[in-house]
């Protein structure tokens, strides 16, 4: 009994443990992309696969079309298998959950390729960050679609 209490425990309600974000290696690369992403620190992102593979990109524009067309990276995933998704507060660069993140479209802020969604925790940040910034839009992590992103207008 004890056992069966101790791995519930460490289960998420979707029956899957939790996963924590990862510090990517000098020959982890994107794969929506193919850039290494190491010294992109600022705009890390990453996913977690169901056997516990992480995949990193360069930032959230890259992350946003793996996870909105997971197949034409990586033909073995499918978008309800991404079991954790992480991103890189612009302001505290702390890597955070997604889900916690704003992403303000449109600035003239570029990331590591150009022209990026930046992810800011807190709408009050996000709206500063959009002000000072000439940002168009705040989208929370469930309203970006591939329209959204730079480069697929």
């Amino acid at each position: 009994m004890r056992m069966l209490f101790l791995f519930l425990t460490f289960m998420t309600p979707g029956g899957i443990a939790h996963a924590d974000p990862a510090h990517p290696g000098p020959k982890d690369h994107c794969p929506v992309c193919g850039m290494f992403v190491a010294k992109y620190d600022r705009w890390l992102a990453q996913v977690v696969l169901p056997d516990g593979r992480h995949r990193f990109f360069d930032g959230p524009k890259d992350l946003f079309r793996y996870i909105l067309e997971p197949k034409k990276y990586d033909h073995d995933v499918d978008k309800n298998q991404i079991r954790e998704v992480y991103v890189t507060d612009y302001y505290t660069t702390q890597t955070v959950p997604a889900e916690k993140a704003l992403f303000v479209v449109g600035s003239d802020v570029m990331g590591p390729m150009g022209p990026e969604l930046v992810p800011v925790l807190g709408q009050e940040k996000a709206e500063t960050f959009r002000k000072d910034h000439r940002g168009k839009r705040i989208l929370s992590f469930h309203e970006v679609t591939l329209l959204d992103l730079p480069g697929m207008q």
